[in-house]
């Protein structure tokens, strides 16, 4: 395999190598870089944004907790000012993978890869975070597609995340023991009255279980999911488990979830 390499001096300068032909953006490259090695991706050129300090950092603004793109995982879990503002998504990026990834994988590439059985989309979707871009900003709602799939555009770059701090959130996930990919996980949060509940690992991409917003919405407790019943039509069957089997555990996760919220 031959393809060139350039290291980004801005992320102006990224987008402008990134037009015109079969070009990938390289983040933490814990998923592109696998898929390359398997003959699954092999793009004429990699443009590394991790030189990129503008993508970078963690602050609290206006209620609004703002994480950079290329903050690796390992960077989320420390940081003293996700722990106070949102201390489950402090707790989920520190249960992403191993050490390794931690340290060099990214939200931004997290969620530009889109991985059906990824942690960050969950967090996102159910604190209806907004995706910035060099280009617009995107509601968590409009950015999953489905699997592997978003609304960027081609070469479009993910700059940053903003997510609105809950009154309430948690995060459980049901993990395979050997890639630390969510068989299930449930991500829950509550701002206000309402409540947002948002599932990894048991679709073909990250969706939002309505089922379980309602029954939380009226009443934010564990008791509350265990009446719901959530439909095995459309989940994922391998051999980690049938449709079925992700069905019921995701009530049972979303009520522990909020339990430790």
């Amino acid at each position: 395999m031959t393809f060139t390499y350039q290291q980004a001096a801005s992320v102006a300068d990224a987008a402008k190598a990134a037009a015109g032909f079969d070009a990938k953006l390289l983040a933490g490259g814990q998923s592109l870089l696998a898929a390359m090695k398997l003959g699954l991706a092999a793009p004429d050129s990699l443009i590394d944004l991790s030189g990129l300090a503008e993508l970078k950092g963690i602050k609290l603004d206006g209620g609004r907790l703002s994480i950079g793109a290329m903050s690796t995982h390992a960077a989320v879990a420390a940081s003293a000012v996700v722990q106070q503002a949102i201390p489950a998504l402090a707790d989920l990026a520190g249960r992403i993978g191993d050490r390794q990834v931690r340290n060099r994988g990214t939200l931004g590439g997290s969620l530009a890869n889109n991985d059906p059985a990824a942690c960050y989309p969950a967090a996102v979707l159910a604190l209806n975070a907004t995706i910035h871009t060099d280009r617009r900003s995107i509601a968590a709602d409009d950015f999953f597609k489905g699997m592997f799939e978003t609304a960027l555009a081609e070469g479009e770059i993910i700059s940053s995340v903003s997510f609105p701090v809950p009154d309430k959130a948690g995060w459980q996930k049901f993990k395979q023991p050997a890639s630390r990919f969510s068989i299930v996980g449930v991500f829950v949060a509550r701002t206000g009255p309402s409540a947002r509940v948002a599932v990894t690992g048991a679709g073909a991409g990250v969706f939002r279980a309505t089922a379980l917003e309602a029954a939380l919405t009226a009443s934010w407790s564990q008791a509350a999911t265990m009446g719901v019943t959530i439909s095995a039509d459309g989940l994922n069957s391998d051999l980690h488990g049938s449709p079925e089997y992700r069905a019921a555990l995701i009530p049972v996760l979303a009520g522990r979830a909020v339990a430790g919220s």
